[in-house]
This record gives C-alpha cells, structure tokens and sequence, in this order.
C-alpha cells in the first residue's frame, strides 16, 4: 500500500520550521556543557524508565532498555564520550536539568511553548508523539469531551493536563506514569492518559489489559526533542547535526521497528524524506 502522509504528518515542515526558529532566538554563545562532555568524555542524560518502549527496565537483565536508551547512547557513541542514564520522573525531570544533575533530557517530554520558553532544546524534532485514554472496553468513553467531570489519571507534569482540564476532566495526577495506570486498574478513575507510545502496546499485547482499550484520535500530538538548558547553544548545534543525521540514514525508523512500536510514525518517515532530500 502506498504511503499516504496523515494531515499531523503534513504539518511536520511547520513544526520543524518553528523549533528552529525559537531554537535560534536564544543570542548566539558559548556554553560549557559541550565542553565539560568533551572533557570527562561522559554525556549524562536523563530518561524516563516507566515502562513501554521508549523506555523500561528489562526485567531479565535489570537493564534500561527502549528508544530513549538507544538515542541517549548513540549521542555518547558520536560524541566520543560514554553515557550515563539518569532515571527521572515526569514530575522532576525538569529540576533534574535545570539543577545540573543532567547534560540533557531525552524523557518523553514533547515540546511547547511553555516549555521552550523554560528551557534550550535541539531545534529538529527526533519524533511526534501525542496522548491517548486507557480506558475500559465497556466504558462509554469514546471521545475527549466524554472526560467531562470524570475523575482522570496522568503524570503531574505532562503536558496533557492543560487539553484534559480544557474537557473538563478532574485530574489526578501521579509521580509517574505506571502509579497512574495502577489507579486505573484500581478503579480510582475511568481513563489513564499517556502518550500513546506507552498506551498503545500495552491494550494490544499486554494480557493484564485485555479488558482496556485507547480512543482516538491522539491528544495534543507534539514533536519530541532533546532538552538542555537556556543558552547552551554549542551543545544544540551538535546534537541537531546528530538528530539530522538519524532522520538521513533512516537511523531512527529502524530503531523503532527494532523495539516494535507500532502503528509506526508517518512523521519519521516525513522527517527521512525531508533531510535525506536536502542531504543534511
């Protein structure tokens, strides 16, 4: 079946145009992280570990695994410097950056406005992402506005809870996404809302969930970057040439069929196309 870009997937340029705009807002001047990377020759970033594949602990070995390892790793690999993971939380991923007890976030954390205006970030975008529900098969949920007055689980921090509360949901939000998807299963709400990399596979292969299914479309669909602090403008320009690089050589779509997400992401295919044309 031929490729047929969806109408977010079309949006992409404008996404990409955006970032990088914003991202060169910021007066132009050295910083000190790339240097200190360079240096102690170790990157260390922080990664959400809550399960799902973009980040997880593998059960047989206790190791991190998923997409975000992956990146965080080849960023070392190509930086020359060996990588220390930093498990973080929705909840304090930002405090762990701003506070320096990380280089760089690559944490499920999409970007906005409020967001960009808080912190640096990489100006490509190395994946779009938006939320989904968990909610029960039976549930009368089948919409956003069915949220309404209805006692709604996430992650305090997620950038879902501005859409949600927009609803009318009433929110209940925990230290990190697996606390909010046992509150579902514990019934202490009618619907779990995550990113649908994480909601996703867990509705169609997990077998505890087999009662549970997502609605759709994806809530607040946005492009997923790599965060540093303000100003670190050196270390942006060297992981945007890295990001690019990944989008080229289709890095990227081979390592999300390497940890099985699925549907795969027609933006991944819209940003190879893009930088593989222009040859960046």
């Amino acid at each position: 079946m031929p490729y047929t870009r969806s109408p977010v997937a079309r949006c992409l340029p404008l996404f990409v145009a955006a970032l990088t705009m914003l991202g060169g807002s910021v007066a132009a001047q050295a910083d000190a992280t790339l240097d200190k990377i360079q240096q102690r020759h170790r990157v260390v970033v922080g990664v959400l570990l809550s399960g799902g594949p973009f980040g997880s602990i593998d059960p047989m070995t206790q190791k991190p695994k998923g997409l975000n390892v992956d990146l965080a790793e080849d960023v070392a690999r190509q930086l020359g410097a060996e990588v220390e993971l930093v498990p973080v939380l929705p909840a304090n991923r930002v405090q762990f950056l701003q506070q320096g007890k990380v280089d760089l976030l690559i944490a499920n954390m999409e970007w906005t406005v409020e967001r960009g205006e808080q912190l640096g970030f990489v100006p490509t975008p190395f994946y779009r992402v938006g939320g989904t529900a968990a909610v029960l098969k039976d549930s009368a949920i089948t919409r956003w506005e069915d949220l309404k007055d209805q006692p709604v689980c996430t992650s305090q921090g997620s950038s879902y809870i501005k859409p949600l509360t927009g609803f009318g949901a009433d929110i209940k939000a925990f230290k990190s996404s697996s606390e909010s998807l046992l509150a579902l299963r514990g019934n202490n709400c009618v619907a779990a809302v995550h990113d649908a990399t994480l909601i996703n596979p867990l509705v169609a292969e997990g077998p505890e969930w087999q009662n549970y299914r997502a609605i759709s479309p994806e809530l607040n669909p946005a492009p997923s970057v790599i965060w540093t602090r303000p100003g670190e403008t050196d270390t942006q320009a060297r992981l945007d040439s890295i990001v690019k690089g990944w989008h080229r050589t289709g890095w990227l779509i081979d390592a999300e069929k390497r940890h099985h997400i699925s549907p795969p992401s027609p933006a991944l295919v819209e940003l190879h196309d893009k930088f593989q044309a222009a040859g960046a």
